[in-house]
């Protein structure tokens, strides 16, 4: 089955039953339609739409099952959704604000920035101990000074 372009919408389904399979060991229209916010009827006809596309296996009243193609595309999205979450939590983001806008933002960027930003925040993550430059980035935040020692000697003589 050729892979096609989600849409935000299907994302999120995706998604939806890939942290619930997570977290209970299935997922079910009624779980589904609870973790979105939105009627049965509507998980019930992305089911079959999802279904049809080879993402899930779905039958009425059973639990859905994401099919390889689907387990696949939706740990992509939910490692967007993580990294984006982490990166934003790093540059002092309130925990509850980067969740929400890195749910709105992992729809919307390329996969080369993914891959940047992924790397970003292994490297600050694994970093010895906290880099000085995320110290003075709060600083910075803070008065709107960049700290003298980070000033270097041809910017201190302008």
């Amino acid at each position: 089955m050729k892979k096609k372009e989600l849409s935000e919408t299907e994302e999120d389904y995706l998604r939806a039953i890939y942290d619930l399979t997570l977290e209970k060991g299935y997922a079910t229209v009624s779980d589904i339609a609870s973790r979105l916010n939105v009627r049965p009827p509507s998980v019930t006809d992305m089911m079959k739409k999802l279904g049809e596309e080879g993402y899930i296996s779905y039958e009425a009243y059973k639990p859905v099952v994401l099919t390889e193609m689907g387990k696949k595309a939706a740990e992509d999205i939910s490692h967007k959704h993580i990294i984006l979450r982490d990166f934003l939590r790093i540059i002092g983001i309130d925990d509850r604000i980067a969740e929400e806008d890195a749910c709105g933002i992992e729809h919307h960027l390329h996969k080369e920035t993914i891959n940047r930003l992924t790397k970003f925040v292994e490297f600050v993550e694994k970093a010895p101990r906290h880099p000085r430059w995320l110290e003075h980035f709060e600083e910075y935040i803070k008065n709107g000074k960049i700290p003298e020692e980070c000033l270097c000697e041809d910017r201190e003589k302008d």
